[in-house]
């Protein structure tokens, strides 16, 4: 049975990656692959530990973070340590996308954590959505 399992579920994600001609959708993809993998921090002081030991390959940031001072101090640590940041609109999305909500019997997320920051530490595996980012980091670089 988890073969059926694994096949039905390999159709899903690869139509999934196809999707990602933008970077948020990319972004999406590329969390969950490295969250499966158990590639990345959340929370502010695992994330400023990743920045300041250099283990993170990129950060994202929610644009509408409550606090100016903690979107400062990422932003800073991920200048200085030359580790390229990704802004994304809302926490509520960020959240969504670590699983930090409930779903309901439609598939709809309800009750979503909103997280403010991730840090990326290992992609998991490649895929058409990870090289989309790496890209779009390539091309925004100053």
């Amino acid at each position: 049975m988890s073969e059926s399992d694994t096949e039905r579920d390999q159709p899903k994600q690869n139509v999934e990656e196809e999707k990602s001609d933008n970077i948020h959708d990319a972004i999406k993809i590329v969390i969950k692959k490295s969250h499966a993998n158990n590639g990345l921090v959340q929370g502010l002081n695992e994330v400023c530990k990743s920045l300041d030991r250099k283990e993170a390959l990129l950060c994202v940031l929610a644009g509408d973070c409550e606090d100016a001072k903690y979107k400062k101090l990422v932003t800073t640590m991920c200048k200085a340590n030359n580790i390229p940041i990704i802004e994304v609109e809302k926490r509520e999305s960020l959240g969504e996308w670590l699983g930090r909500c409930k779903y309901d019997k439609t598939g709809e997320a309800k009750k979503i954590r909103g997280t403010s920051s991730v840090a990326i530490k290992d992609y998991g595996e490649e895929t058409e959505a990870l090289n989309f980012v790496l890209n779009h980091i390539k091309e925004n670089a100053l």
